[in-house]
Parts: structure tokens; C-alpha cells; sequence
């Protein structure tokens, strides 16, 4: 059954075009029908499904590619549960176990949004919930590169083909994610160039792999409120960023809270509400196992075991924005490697040792 399933996920169709052509014909019948043109179908669909799964499944190896089926024991299971998952993705890397916190927005962002998204970025991956997004232009790039700064791990949904990178110049950002442990997924097959019609889709996709969806700016007509009315039918959070009324990237946000979305501001406030939506932070980590610390982490670490244990001071020579460096120290305090010495003072704790 497999095989025919990836015959059909090599056609490239509309997801809902797909889901309804199975519903009325059955897998066998829909790929019959398609190839003898008794559905209707291009010569481009009707040449992809003639290609034994076999060869497909040796092309995805020689490009490091796996296809996942809905239903793996790899396949994310909060994605899986939800109506519109896709039957089949195409991933490079490793997904996180754990649903993430997608943080989208507007390809033409302001520098104040991109600035605010890669700290949320940092601040997420810090406290260790991963970090869902589009991977493109704007918000989306700025999210991840703010992941990967801290050391986090990311999961970037493409609206193309996982072979074709959109746009070109993320595709060190794309390396970078899937090096830290995360992945870069695509519901299209390889070779699927990133036709306006597949992103709304798409952004179905990262609702799907999130607990809570973050919108920083957003138009009124954006993608992002595509990805925020996709949670809402998922039973997600959705957060949103308040802004200028009257300027066009803070129009869907302001609309968001107005509807019911709850507004974060700093990075402080967002891990604040994203505990309360989530659970603890993942960063707390396993009894007996040794903390893992990125690059900022143990830089805190250290200047506290050299004697600098005031909180305004750690945030000072740290060089990150005060919402991060205290998301960091949280984290830290949790997993037990510092702790409050006081009101606002740390210690390197016995077991951060």
C-alpha cells in the first residue's frame, strides 16, 4: 500500500484535491484514473505516477530524502491525529518528538518584527520547546536564524519541493537546522518548483506540527493568518504581537487579538505564556543525564562561577537582550545547573557542576 501511496504523492496535487479523489475512488482507483485520463490530470501528473515507487524511493535515498507515511512510528503523532495531515512528507533531518511553537509572519517585515522574531526565536529555543516556521523571507527566516543562534532546534516547512530551496540565499539557514538537530520537511515531492497555490496549504503544515502558533507581523490578507486560522481549526493557541494601528504589518495581528488571540510582548512574556499553555520548558531535562549547554549557556555558567552573580550584571555582559538572558537563566535554574542565591543572585548549582 505504501508504494501506491508515494506514487500518489508524486503527483504533486492540491492536498483537499487529493483527500477527495480517495474518499470517492479509493488509492488504486485514483491512480488508475489519473494515468489513463479518466481523472482529470496534466501530462506532468500523468508521467510522475507512471514511475515505479522502487525508482522513487532510490532517487529520495541518492538526495538523502525519506518519505515518512502518515501512521509511521517516526511521523510526528500530533500531526498525525488532525484531519488535513498529510499522507506523505519528505524530510531531511529528524523531527523533535515534542509538538514546537511556530513562529511566522510577514515576508515584508519591518526591521522592529524581524529584530522581535529572532529573539523570540532565541528565546524558544533557549527554554527548548523547537521552533516551527516557513523558512521564508521576513519573519520566518529571522525566527530560525534566531534558533540556530542559540543553539536550538528547528523545523522548516517548504511551500516547494525539499530539493528547491525558496528562497535561494536560506539555503545555508536550511544546512544550519538540519545540522542542530531539526528538519526541513515538504509535503511536495522533490523537483516541485514553489507555485503560489501550494503555500496556504503549506502553512496548514506548521500549525500541525506546533502547540501554539506565535504571529509577529501580518497583513490582513498574509499567509500568517492562513497559518493562524489553520490552528484554530487544529485547537491551537494562538499568540500575537500588538502593534501600531494603522501600519499594514501590525493590521492581522491587532485583527488576531481583537478575535480572541492572546497578545505577547517581550521574550520574558512570551516563555511566561508559553508555559502556561505547554507545560514546563523541555530544556528541564532527564534525572541523571548532564546538561547540555549551548555557547551563551556556558558563558552565564561561567561568569557566575567566577564570582558575578548579580542577575543585571549577567544580562549586561551576556550581549543579548534582556528577554533572552533571562529565559537562558530560567532554563538554567530549571535543569538545575544554577540556582537563586537570593533575590536576583545565582550560584552554580552542585549538579551543574
Amino acid at each position: 500500500m505504501k508504494t501506491l501511496r508515494l506514487r500518489l504523492a508524486f503527483a504533486g496535487l492540491h492536498p483537499d484535491r487529493t483527500r477527495s479523489l480517495v474518499a470517492a475512488h479509493g488509492l488504486r482507483e485514483t491512480l488508475a484514473g489519473l494515468q489513463a485520463g479518466r481523472l482529470k490530470a496534466n501530462e506532468r501528473v500523468q508521467a510522475a505516477i507512471a514511475v515505479p515507487a522502487g525508482e522513487r524511493t532510490r532517487q529520495l535515498e541518492a538526495m538523502g530524502v525519506r518519505a515518512l507515511f502518515c501512521g509511521d512510528d517516526d511521523y510526528p503523532q500530533h500531526l498525525a491525529v488532525l484531519p488535513d495531515a498529510p499522507d506523505v512528507l519528505f524530510v531531511r533531518g529528524r523531527f523533535p518528538a515534542e509538538p514546537g511553537v511556530a513562529v511566522v509572519g510577514a515576508r515584508r517585515s519591518t526591521n522592529y518584527g524581524r529584530r522581535l522574531a529572532a529573539d523570540y526565536g532565541s528565546a524558544i529555543a533557549a527554554a527548548g520547546w523547537p521552533v516551527v516556521s516557513g523558512l521564508a523571507r521576513g519573519i520566518d527566516g529571522a525566527a530560525h536564524r534566531g534558533t540556530t543562534s542559540a543553539g536550538g532546534v528547528g523545523v522548516a516547512v517548504l511551500g516547494s519541493g525539499i530539493d528547491i530551496m525558496y528562497p535561494r540565499e536560506h539555503d545555508e539557514l536550511a544546512r544550519l537546522l538540519i545540522e542542530r538537530g531539526g528538519a526541513v520537511v515538504s509535503e511536495s515531492p522533490p523537483g516541485t518548483p514553489p507555485e503560489g497555490w501550494r503555500f496556504p496549504p503549506r502553512n496548514r503544515v506548521i500549525s500541525g506540527l506546533a502547540g501554539v502558533v506565535v504571529v509577529v507581523e501580518a497583513t490582513v490578507k498574509g499567509g500568517a493568518l492562513i497559518t493562524a486560522e489553520a490552528a484554530l481549526r487544529h485547537g491551537r493557541q494562538v499568540f500575537a504581537v500588538p502593534g501600531d494601528v494603522g501600519r499594514v504589518t501590525s493590521e492581522g495581528c491587532n485583527l488576531l487579538i481583537r478575535d480572541g488571540a492572546y497578545p505577547v510582548l517581550d521574550e520574558a512574556d512570551l516563555i511566561e505564556s508559553l508555559e502556561l499553555a505547554l507545560g514546563p520548558r523541555p530544556r528541564a531535562g532527564r534525572p541523571g543525564e548532564p546538561p547540555v549547554l549551548d555557547e551563551d549557556e556556558q558563558r552565564l555558567v561561567d561568569l557566575i562561577a567566577a564570582g558575578t552573580d548579580d542577575g543585571d550584571r549577567l544580562i549586561a555582559e551576556i550581549g543579548c537582550s534582556p528577554g533572552v538572558a533571562l529565559a537562558r537563566l530560567g532554563s538554567l535554574e530549571m535543569r538545575g545547573v544554577i540556582a537563586q542565591d537570593g533575590p536576583g543572585r545565582y550560584v552554580v548549582a552542585t549538579a551543574g557542576r
